[in-house]
């Protein structure tokens, strides 16, 4: 019986390969508007590969937390996102988001399908001056890291199959619901006036709320003693999430703008001063990882 079910993700990736070859769609020209912006583009292209950045930096970070035997497990939960949520996004998942308004909840699985429409499609309304491709892929990247951040609250809990699986039902019923109602101008949230610039609706309260859910439901660890396998990978990882957030933040102004400039400046202030709090906190409590920290609050 296992046998038989490892083979459906393999059919599954099989059926999709076909229907790309009817349903997908390659435009004849490039399409020539005059509201793109190069400089907008560049930037949100540079943003896009600064937020997919955050997630192999989430894997060194949850990686490094969790016992020896568990490091190559817990790194790969955050790289299968990347894999997974990728095809979903092209298949349906971007339609989901921001296809056709259904009910102000759900978009149109079929608006997008298999990207059709997007390569050679108008601009994004909210983001009139980047092509609509640049747009969709910039949004995938924050639908990557979403179920990734997950995982912290049920490493070496759960096993990769079964991760595999939360991935599809959290990205199709929890995450696209919600960036639609967010950020689509029909959106059931958006109409009532919520304003998410950065994802912390949509992004961080969707995965802390799983993320509780989680820890509850699975209860207690049966061994609380935890010794990490590699702080190196926790600052590794710490960095690069940091490096990201520029990228995060300041791309969701959507342009080289002003207000991406006021992002990229409170995301440096606000993770310095965070990082600093914490460095202030952890020698308060007696925990001196970094020799020099006592010396300097005395």
């Amino acid at each position: 019986m296992t046998k038989k079910l490892a083979i459906v993700p393999f059919l599954l990736l099989v059926l999709v390969t076909v229907l790309s070859l009817f349903m997908g769609h390659n435009p004849v020209a490039s399409p020539t508007d005059p509201a793109i912006d190069t400089g907008d583009t560049a930037w949100l292209l540079t943003s896009a590969a600064l937020v997919l950045i955050m997630t192999p930096g989430l894997a060194f970070f949850y990686g490094g937390m969790v016992r020896k035997k568990n490091v190559i497990s817990t790194m790969l939960q955050s790289f299968i996102c990347m894999a997974i949520v990728s095809v979903l996004w092209v298949v349906f998942g971007f339609s989901l988001a921001f296809g056709e308004d259904i009910g102000g909840v759900i978009g149109n699985p079929s608006t997008f399908m298999f990207m059709n429409g997007v390569l050679d499609g108008k601009p994004w309304s909210l983001a009139p001056t980047v092509p609509l491709a640049v747009f969709a892929f910039f949004q995938l990247k924050f639908a990557i890291i979403t179920p990734a951040l997950v995982t912290g609250a049920f490493s070496e809990r759960v096993r990769f199959t079964s991760y595999i699986l939360f991935i599809c039902l959290f990205f199709i019923f929890i995450y696209a619901p919600l960036a639609h109602m967010t950020w689509h101008p029909d959106g059931l949230l958006f109409k009532l006036g919520v304003l998410d610039f950065a994802g912390g609706t949509v992004v961080h309260m969707s995965a802390g709320v799983a993320a509780l859910a989680s820890a509850m439901y699975l209860r207690k660890r049966s061994d609380q003693e935890m010794k990490p396998a590699r702080i190196t990978y926790v600052l590794l990882g710490t960095g690069l999430l940091w490096f990201g957030w520029f990228g995060f933040n300041g791309g969701s102004a959507m342009g080289a703008n002003n207000l991406a400039a006021i992002a990229l400046a409170t995301t440096a202030v606000a993770s310095g001063a965070a990082a600093f709090a914490w460095i202030i906190f952890d020698a308060l409590r007696g925990k001196n990882l970094l020799p020099w920290v006592p010396a300097l609050v005395q």
